[in-house]
């Protein structure tokens, strides 16, 4: 297979870190397991200052990167060099105080520990009194344990996180664990930060954090991220990996989007002249062979072995080749689709709503937004009749017909094949017009008779987009239907909706996807809702004038009454005590389970670095299947360990 890049790009290397040695080297590395290739002739060149991109479908090797540079895998060839330094033999630990630092797409803290007590092992690096100066107490230790928690108070100030150091860690919402995440890392002091997926599960104030932080931090960064505003906000230099090459493209997302573009449409058409060179040749070649003379003959085989010389360009690969989703309504709705009044919403000591009316028409893809718990995808439930409103109604319009993507997937069976899950819901269906709908949505050969509890996130999804397409339904309410898909899978979405001829509403964190598909935007905001008339973009641009107007933060409102002992019967008390109880013990059960998975994840990365593992098939497939399905899982319980714990 021809490698798009041979040699490190020092072309692509900012002009300020010209002269000075990269950061980071990556010279031809590769990674085996079981005899097959997860990664191969990876090589790049990073600068001091670069904020890197690394973009790809699932499964092509992202994480495995991240691993390989920070040695919780040894590459099978090539080198990797920091600072010039080769990082051959070395420890993890090593490597981290080599200056390389990262998180995790799974966050990794120390559940049971203290805020403080997280970021304080990540100083423990940069301390060097001794062994003797630890155990007498000795002054110099006494010194730099006041400053490691001088240093902790700083690091967390600046991501507003100084009010939580004496909490427990596994205590924390979602968006603080994975600031916590970086804190931590941060505290190494590393010259090169990696992070792995980290606007998994924020909002979006929190994502807009993020990216501000970054864009200010002053060392390396190399981000794996599908999150495509966020790469166009952040990075300087997007490194590709598809199908087994490597390409770096200097500038933000959209730089690269239109660069890839324009180098796909040189290639296909190089690709096109040289074809038809080959024919012209071959047919000089046939014409000069049938005048059967010896000279005629002889510039025939000249020109065969010419022929044989050419180095042939490769076919580019079929834009959207992998996932073909097309939405058709069975009936045309009328034209008022939905019409909410005056609903509210509220859950004990927790208000999240109340008096939102709007209205959504024939033909618009409504996006609804707003941070975690403010009640967005409760919204989608009261809608689909899964929950009731405390106030106010809604309605349905003439021949409205619901299509609904739950992010949870409550509508799938755990219990049922892939195969079982279309067949048993559309009975009309041939076996190979199934066949046909899964291979479409990547489900081919044995793995329709996977058990969907099987599947990873992203697996789940493409069957409830199947699902979806079957119904035919003219209103599609969608809760996070982007999650877990990667960029071309997202694309492939979007053209979708932007093609389909029903109305949409949606609940989503990714902007762009936000931008490229919403005909209106429906923020929810202290309590209210806020209507703005265009994409993301306009939202931002709109935002602070209409909030102010519509949803003023200060706003005078009647207080909620809090649950009074004295104001219950013994009845409620039963009942609300009897809820507290089940949450905590749900809240136990979630956490013991992610400490099981996470703790087999771990043993499984062991495991497939011993070398007589990672050489033997029988045994490295089935790991690497186990993984595969554990990281799927940890997912999910993220997902209802962070509903538990708000």
């Amino acid at each position: 297979m021809n490698k798009l890049v041979k040699e490190p790009s020092y072309n692509l290397i900012p002009e300020r870190d010209l002269g000075k040695t990269p950061i980071l080297e990556c010279r031809r590395i590769g990674i085996d397991f079981g005899g097959l290739s997860a990664v191969d002739e990876f090589t790049i060149a990073i600068g001091r200052t670069e904020i890197c991109g690394i973009i790809g479908p699932n499964g092509a090797g992202k994480t495995t990167i991240f691993n390989l540079l920070t040695n919780v895998y040894r590459p099978t060839r090539g080198s990797i060099l920091v600072n010039g330094v080769d990082t051959l033999g070395m420890t993890t630990d090593e490597v981290n105080r080599r200056g390389v630092a990262r998180t995790f797409q799974n966050i990794r803290l120390f559940k049971d520990l203290t805020v403080e007590e997280n970021v304080l092992i990540g100083l423990h690096n940069s301390m060097n009194y001794s062994v003797a100066s630890s155990m007498l107490r000795l002054p110099k230790y006494w010194k730099q344990e006041k400053e490691a928690r001088e240093r902790v108070r700083e690091l967390l100030h600046i991501f507003h996180m100084e009010n939580m150091t004496a909490q427990q860690a596994g205590s924390l919402p979602y968006g603080a664990q994975r600031r916590l995440e970086i804190v931590r890392s941060l505290a190494t002091n590393p010259g090169i930060l990696l992070l792995d997926e980290p606007t998994n599960h924020l909002d979006l104030d929190a994502i807009a954090w993020l990216e501000e932080f970054l864009i200010n931090f002053e060392n390396t960064v190399i981000v794996v991220s599908h999150d495509r505003y966020f790469l166009d906000k952040v990075v300087t230099k997007v490194i590709e990996i598809d199908a087994g090459q490597v390409r770096m493209y200097a500038g933000n997302y959209s730089a690269y989007a239109e660069k890839k573009a324009q180098l796909r449409d040189a290639q296909y058409k190089a690709y096109l002249n040289q074809q038809r060179e080959i024919k012209h040749q071959e047919a000089v070649i046939v014409k000069l062979k049938s005048f059967n003379r010896e000279k005629s003959i002889k510039r025939a085989e000249s020109r065969e072995k010419m022929l044989h010389k050419v180095q042939r360009i490769d076919k580019p690969v079929e834009v959207q080749s992998q996932m073909r989703l097309s939405l058709e309504p069975r009936v045309v709705s009328g034209n008022d689709v939905l019409t909410v009044e005056d609903l509210a919403k509220s859950f004990p000591q927790q208000k999240l709503f109340s008096n939102i009316s709007f209205q959504i028409k024939r033909g618009e893809r409504v996006a609804l937004i707003g941070n975690n718990g403010t009640g967005k995808t409760t919204m989608l439930k009261i809608l689909n009749g899964l929950l009731d409103a405390d106030a106010g109604s809604f309605s349905l319009g003439a021949k409205v017909q619901i299509g609904y993507y739950d992010q949870e997937h409550h509508v799938l069976h755990m219990e049922k094949t892939v195969f079982e899950e279309i067949s048993d819901d559309y009975p009309n269906l041939t076996n190979t017009e199934i066949r046909n709908l899964l291979a479409a949505f990547l489900f081919t050969g044995d793995d329709v008779f996977k058990p969907i509890s099987a599947l990873s996130g992203g697996e789940r999804g493409r069957v409830s987009l199947a699902k979806l397409m079957l119904s035919e339904a003219n209103f599609l309410i969608l809760d996070e239907p982007t999650n877990h898909l990667d960029i071309i899978s997202k694309e492939i979405l979007e053209d979708a909706l932007n093609n389909y001829e029903g109305t949409v509403l949606y609940v989503s964190h990714d902007r762009y996807f936000i931008n490229r598909t919403a005909t209106r935007i429906l923020e929810l905001t202290n309590h209210k809702l806020v209507n703005y008339i265009g994409n993301y973009d306009y939202y931002l641009e709109k935002k602070e004038e209409l909030t102010s107007v519509y949803a003023p933060r200060f706003q005078e409102e009647k207080p909620m009454e809090k649950v009074s002992s004295t104001k219950q019967d013994w009845q409620q008390k039963k009942e609300e005590q009897a809820r507290i109880r089940k949450r905590e013990n749900d809240l136990k059960k979630t956490e013991k389970a992610i400490e099981d998975l996470e703790s087999r994840d771990k043993e499984i990365d062991e495991e497939l670095a011993k070398p007589e593992i990672a050489t033997d098939p029988s045994k490295c497939i089935p790991l690497s299947t186990e993984k595969a399905e554990i990281a799927g899982k940890l997912e999910e319980l993220y997902e209802k360990w962070e509903e538990l714990a708000e």
